[in-house]
C-alpha cells in the first residue's frame, strides 16, 4: 500500500490534521513543523490523492491568473513566480491575457464559475471596482495600480514613490534636464499616471521646473516606443541630459537610439528604467532601474487567495490592501559602473 497521511504523521511526530493542513497549503502551520512534515512526505514518497481531496473540499485545485500582456517581461516573470507559489499548494494555474480590453476582462470575470476556477489573481486595466464587485463570488486577488480599496484583496507597490526615487537618483547626479518617457493620457493608464506624478514631484523637490517638452508620450511600453520617443527628444533644440523611462523595455529602446546616434551613456545622457527585467542586467550599458519585489508580490497574491479559500476568519473579512517594497538598483546606465543602492 502507498503511504498515507497516517504514515506521514507518525514519521513527523505530528497529528494527521497537521499533515492535512500542510498538504492543503494552510498558512497557519509553524515553519519548523511544516518543514518536518515536508521532510517526512519526501522521505516516504507520499503523493496526495488529489481527486479525493477535491471531492471532500468541493475545490478543483485550479486557479486563474489574468494579466494584460505576457509579452511584457514583468508580467511573464510574475506569472512564473505565481505558478511556482501555487505549485507548492498543489494548485494548477490557468493563465489568460486580456490585452487590457474591457470586453475580455468582463468575459473572464463572468466565466469563472463555468470553468470551475477556485479563485482568480487579476491585474485589470479596463474594469472598475464596481464591475469587479458584480462577479459570481469567486475569490479574487487584484494586482497592479488600477483599483485601490476595491472589492477584493490587492497587492501592489507604491508607483509614485518608486518613480520619485528613480528621478531623485538622476537629480543626485547633477542632471538638470531630465526627461520622462512613457506618458499616457487615457484614464486606464494608471501606472503611467502614477509614475508621471512621482517624476514631477521629485523634480519639484529638487528645485527643477516641470517642462512639458520633456514629457514624452508612448502608445505602449515596448522597445520601439522607447526608441521613437528618445529620437524625438534628441531632435529637440535642447535635448535632455537624463531620462526616466516608465519601464525597462522603454529604456532599452532609448538606449538603442542613443547608441545609434553616438550619444554617450551615461556621459551625455543617463538612463534609468523600471521593473528590473533580466534584459537590463545584460544590456550595454547595464540598466539602472527600480526593482519591485516580484517574488513577494507573487507569494502574497497566492497566500491571500489561499486564505480566502480557507475556513478561517480571513475567508470572509474585509478586502486588504498590501504594499510591497521596491528598491533602486544602480548600474552602468547612470553610474558608469555596476552597483546597487536602496
Amino acid at each position: 500500500m502507498p503511504p498515507g497521511l497516517k504514515d506521514v504523521a507518525a514519521r513527523a511526530g505530528v497529528s494527521i490534521k497537521t499533515v492535512s493542513n500542510v498538504v492543503n497549503g494552510y498558512v497557519h502551520v509553524a515553519p519548523a513543523t511544516r518543514a518536518r512534515v515536508q521532510a517526512a512526505i519526501e522521505a516516504l514518497g507520499y503523493v496526495p490523492n488529489i481527486a479525493a481531496r477535491q471531492l471532500r473540499s468541493g475545490r478543483s485545485g485550479v486557479i486563474a491568473l489574468a494579466v494584460p500582456e505576457l509579452q511584457l517581461p514583468y508580467f511573464a516573470e510574475i506569472a512564473g513566480l505565481i505558478v511556482q507559489a501555487a505549485e507548492r499548494r498543489s494548485w494548477t494555474v490557468l493563465i489568460d491575457q486580456t490585452d487590457g480590453l474591457a470586453e475580455r476582462e468582463r468575459n473572464l470575470v463572468a466565466g469563472l464559475r463555468r470553468h470551475a476556477i477556485d479563485g482568480l489573481i487579476f491585474s485589470p486595466l479596463a474594469l472598475a471596482g464596481e464591475e469587479l464587485a458584480l462577479r459570481d463570488g469567486t475569490p479574487m486577488v487584484l494586482l497592479g495600480e488600477r483599483i485601490w480599496h476595491g472589492p477584493a484583496d490587492h497587492v501592489a507597490i507604491d508607483n509614485t514613490a518608486a518613480a520619485a526615487d528613480a528621478t531623485r537618483h538622476l537629480t543626485s547626479l547633477g542632471r538638470r534636464r531630465i526627461a520622462a518617457i512613457g506618458v499616457q493620457d487615457r484614464p486606464s493608464a494608471v501606472t503611467a499616471h502614477q509614475r508621471l506624478a512621482g517624476y514631477r514631484a521629485a523634480l519639484t523637490a529638487a528645485g527643477l521646473a516641470v517642462d512639458p517638452a520633456l514629457e514624452m508620450p508612448a502608445e505602449g511600453f515596448h522597445r520601439a516606443d522607447g526608441a521613437a520617443a528618445m529620437a524625438r527628444l534628441l531632435d529637440a533644440d535642447d535635448p535632455p541630459d537624463a531620462v526616466f523611462c516608465f519601464n525597462d523595455l522603454l529604456a532599452l529602446g532609448a538606449l538603442r537610439t542613443l547608441l545609434s546616434r553616438g550619444v554617450s551613456v551615461p556621459g551625455d545622457v543617463a538612463v534609468i528604467g523600471f521593473d528590473d527585467i533580466e534584459d537590463g542586467r545584460f544590456s550595454t550599458p547595464t540598466l539602472s532601474t527600480i526593482a519591485p519585489d516580484a517574488p513577494r508580490i507573487a507569494q502574497l497574491a497566492v497566500d491571500l487567495l489561499a486564505e480566502r479559500l480557507g475556513d478561517g476568519p480571513a475567508a470572509a473579512g474585509a478586502p486588504r490592501e498590501l504594499r510591497v517594497e521596491h528598491r533602486l538598483v544602480v548600474r552602468e546606465s547612470t553610474a558608469g559602473t555596476a552597483g546597487a543602492a536602496g
